[in-house]
């Protein structure tokens, strides 16, 4: 069985947490997976959309609580591990939202600490109705400082500090209505609802979309003089593509473009 499945559809790289027995738990294991495959995917120049989902009952559940315990066995304490650990796993969420592929999040039953961590680090969610969400850490006296960064840059700092000092769930549509997923659809939508958000990303000139995410998160660490020069120069490169002139050409002669 593999920790992290793969399958490519139309474009769209499919990768399914596949740890049902231990809610998708972002194990020493699981993490190296998933690391790997943001390594394969930021080479990869056939896939234009990717996909995230969860195996079982749950999206994922945050870290492996067992092996975080286990490591407290070192001399140290654990401090080298968990250092370790938590840098490993700050890679693997920067490394999703530095992939020159837009990444959606495809969500159910729960998704929590780290899980709810790499919900906010994906460009985009969709939540099977009935999904909750949460940063419960400081309910067993760990508060959850990483998890923190991507939450508060998801959604608005009051309603994001409220959860993580009560370890309250947001349900479905509090994540929708906050920002944090994109829809809500019956659970039996969850995968056609999912492709067919991907597939509409894939459709559009994938240089186009490279540039512009890359764009959209470094303007976000900007003042706004500079992010309109920033963003303006990086306009300027995208006009003088053949394929921008090809797709402006198109919609003025009301034809489908013709993408080298």
């Amino acid at each position: 069985m593999q920790l992290l499945e793969r399958r490519d559809t139309n474009g769209v790289a499919h990768l399914r947490m596949n740890a049902p027995e231990r809610l998708n738990a972002l194990s020493d294991e699981m993490l190296a997976a998933l690391q790997a495959q943001i390594d394969a995917l930021s080479q990869d120049r056939d896939t234009r959309v990717v996909v995230i989902s969860g195996a079982g009952k749950a999206f994922c559940a945050g870290h492996d609580l067992k092996q975080m315990q286990a490591g407290r066995q070192a001399e140290d304490g654990g401090k080298a591990y968990f250092a370790d650990l938590f840098a490993r796993c700050a890679k693997v969420m920067t490394g999703l939202q530095r992939l020159p592929q837009p990444v959606i999040a495809q969500v159910h039953g729960i998704a929590t600490a780290a899980g709810c961590q790499m919900v906010a680090s994906c460009d985009m969610a969709v939540a099977a109705q009935g999904t909750r969400f949460g940063v419960n850490g400081v309910n067993i006296g760990l508060f959850c400082s990483t998890p923190m960064v991507a939450l508060s840059r998801n959604i608005g700092r009051k309603r994001a500090f409220e959860m993580l000092t009560t370890g309250q769930f947001l349900s479905d549509t509090e994540a929708e209505k906050l920002g944090l997923v994109n829809r809500i659809v019956a659970a039996d939508q969850l995968d056609s609802a999912t492709q067919e958000l991907a597939e509409t990303v894939a459709s559009k000139l994938t240089a186009a979309v490279k540039i512009g995410k890359a764009s959209f998160y470094d303007q976000l660490e900007m003042g706004l003089d500079d992010a309109y020069a920033f963003t303006g120069a990086a306009m300027v490169e995208n006009m003088l593509w053949r394929d921008t002139d090809e797709g402006i050409s198109a919609f003025l002669e009301k034809r489908k473009p013709d993408w080298a």
